[in-house]
């Protein structure tokens, strides 16, 4: 392969658009304390919780009703519906719910409309309903879900939440203008050194 070739190869590489590593990342609760307002306490992760509050198992949650799915907290809707709002759009969504009404998940784009939606096996899964509690539920979306928002009874105080995941959406990077101006650097040095080949070629021959 000509050396010119191979440097123009080189530089059209470095022009193409780089795709990022999608982030997957899962919140377990375990580092907050009983009654505390989520808030933006998980803002470092990428989310921003409205309307969850901390419950401890052996304090403000009935644990034998409403287990957690791992260790001893969960978040509860005490103030009515909670949402999620994510710092950068994610492909997929999941957590481990236990609940005393019927739960629909609704994913939302950066526009607030609405994308992908997801319901709950039954009426109610707590311990007490003799179903399986901490049922998983998942929302995906490839194009990016920007919020999602968790509705069981519209008051409130009826789901546990545990155990939340979920995944960036991968974003691609484009080449900087700089780089058009290194390609085109690199096309007139390869055509230099084409010409320079050809010429010594021809003084050989002669």
């Amino acid at each position: 392969m000509k050396p010119a070739f191979i440097l123009l190869l080189f530089l059209f590489s470095g022009l193409l658009p780089k795709t990022t590593r999608a982030d997957s990342t899962t919140i377990n609760f375990e580092n907050l304390s009983d009654s505390t307002t989520v808030g933006s306490a998980y803002a470092s992760s990428g989310v921003i919780f409205t309307n969850a509050v901390i419950l401890t198992a052996g304090e403000s949650l009935n644990e034998l009703d409403f287990p957690p799915h791992s260790g001893s907290n969960v978040v509860g809707d005490v103030f009515g519906p909670i949402t999620l709002t994510f710092l950068t759009p994610v492909s997929s969504f999941s957590g481990f719910f236990t609940y005393a009404a019927h739960l629909t998940l609704d994913g939302y784009g950066s526009s607030n409309q609405l994308l992908v939606t997801a319901s709950s096996l039954f009426s109610a899964n707590s311990v007490s309903s003799g179903n399986q509690p901490n049922e998983l539920i998942q929302l995906n979306f490839p194009g990016g879900i920007d919020s999602v928002t968790i509705t069981g009874d519209p008051a409130g105080t009826s789901f546990a939440l545990d155990d939340v995941s979920f995944t960036t959406v991968p974003t691609n990077t484009v080449p900087e203008p700089g780089s058009v101006s290194l390609l085109f650097t690199g096309i007139a040095l390869a055509l230099v050194i084409g010409r320079r080949k050809l010429l010594i070629a021809s003084f050989t021959r002669n």
